[in-house]
């Protein structure tokens, strides 16, 4: 994309960019991934499934529309889902299928731009990078004996970025006022909800919208660079970051240089889950995830809470499948979690494969007539070998062939 685009480029801004967002080629692309994404249709009503069907009807109208300018962007439809381990409930944005094909164009033109100039501490939301590459730097920096961690939380980022900052930061690379016009009209579009209706959108991006997570890295990118010139050693993913530092007072420093920045910047630091921790004693820290601590890393509670949360659900006492089909749905979800949180403390999975266990056994001792959890007899009723027999996957044995593995 950037061979294509080098042509339109003077004095380190981009031009003409927009004939390669309406291209009949990539909008063929962005809708493709959209399709394999999936999803929920947006306001319009319109599923992925009934514009797959559609899509060269679809692409022949999204490039007339983007050609002729007369393409807007539709309100982002907010629905409300449960929070795990709390009665509220977040908010979770879902732009139309037509919206969400013309923003992934969109960001195959202009992520290249940006990504070849993006600090090498960010790793979210990035092509080729990760969790897993995040963690392995923030270990690697621990092993240093970068033990004084300033683990901040920047209160609300996607719902707080200053849309006239961020815009000014496109706009440093982006000269093709179409394109820009483009996404300012997502940033503008607000949000449509069943009982109140349409709001505007006067701050942050787009909830839900594939540009947003390009948009966030865009407008941390400055912070990144100063943190590096300062010789300061930040992990970031989107705005969850952590600064690894040698002393207390190194990370004084560093947490003063974050504070300034997001105070002129229109952010604001959460003032109770930003602090300043010793990862070399117990309390330790959080980050994608896991739980940091005295050497050692675990998934945090929250990551074992969503965990059972997800086996809950699919053992219910009431559940009429049978045992065989679903231990093959929880081992979609068991080798999942296994697959990021293998690394960690091994106490972990015994505990979870017991869990599973406890489970199962209450479901057969429900269909025998009991009552209550699995225990006591039910334990020899059915021991461990018989949910091997039904197939199963127990994350001890996951965890053991790793440590067999040459």
């Amino acid at each position: 994309m950037l061979k294509a685009l080098e042509t339109g480029m003077e004095g380190g801004k981009w031009f003409r960019l927009i004939d390669k967002v309406w291209s009949e080629k990539n909008l063929q692309s962005a809708l493709e991934k959209v399709v394999a994404n999936g999803g929920s249709a947006g306001v319009d009503g319109r599923s992925v499934e009934v514009v797959e069907k559609q899509s060269q009807e679809e692409i022949a109208i999204l490039h007339r529309q983007l050609r002729e300018e007369i393409y807007e962007p539709a309100p982002v439809k907010r629905v409300w889902i449960p929070k795990l381990g709390s009665p509220e409930k977040r908010p979770l944005g879902v732009p139309t299928v037509r919206d969400r094909i013309v923003q992934t164009a969109l960001r195959n033109v202009i992520e290249p731009i940006f990504e070849r100039d993006f600090a090498p501490q960010s790793y979210g939301f990035r092509p080729g990078r990760g969790c897993k590459d995040a963690l392995r730097r923030v270990e690697e920096l621990l092993k240093e004996g970068r033990v004084w961690v300033v683990d901040a939380d920047i209160k609300g980022y996607f719902d707080t970025i200053p849309q006239d900052a961020l815009m000014e930061r496109v706009r440093r690379k982006i000269a093709d006022g179409r394109v820009v016009r483009l996404m300012e009209g997502y940033l503008k579009a607000g949000v449509m909800e069943s009982v109140r209706g349409w709001e505007p959108t006067e701050q942050g991006t787009p909830q839900g919208a594939v540009i947003s997570p390009l948009l966030a890295n865009i407008y941390l990118d400055p912070l990144d660079w100063e943190m590096a010139g300062a010789g300061l050693e930040m992990v970031r993913y989107a705005d969850d970051f952590v600064v690894l530092c040698r002393s207390e007072e190194e990370a004084r420093e560093a947490l003063e240089k974050i504070a300034r920045f997001t105070e002129a910047n229109g952010l604001k630091l959460h003032p109770e889950k930003t602090r300043i921790v010793d990862a070399s004693k117990p309390g330790g820290f959080e980050f994608l995830g896991y739980h940091f601590e005295r050497g050692m890393k675990w998934p945090r509670k929250k990551s074992m809470d969503k965990l059972k949360e997800a086996i809950r659900s699919k053992t219910r006492r009431t559940a009429g499948e049978s045992i065989p089909t679903i231990c093959r749905e929880l081992n979609k979800t068991l080798v999942g979690w296994f697959g990021y949180f293998k690394h960690g403390k091994v106490n972990v999975f015994p505990e979870i494969d017991g869990y599973v266990r406890g489970r199962l056994r209450s479901i057969l001792s429900k269909r025998q007539g009991g009552e209550g959890r699995g225990r006591g007899r039910d334990h020899h009723r059915w021991p461990n070998t018989y949910f091997h027999a039904q197939g199963l996957q127990s994350l001890v044995q996951l965890r053991s062939a790793i440590n067999q593995s040459p």
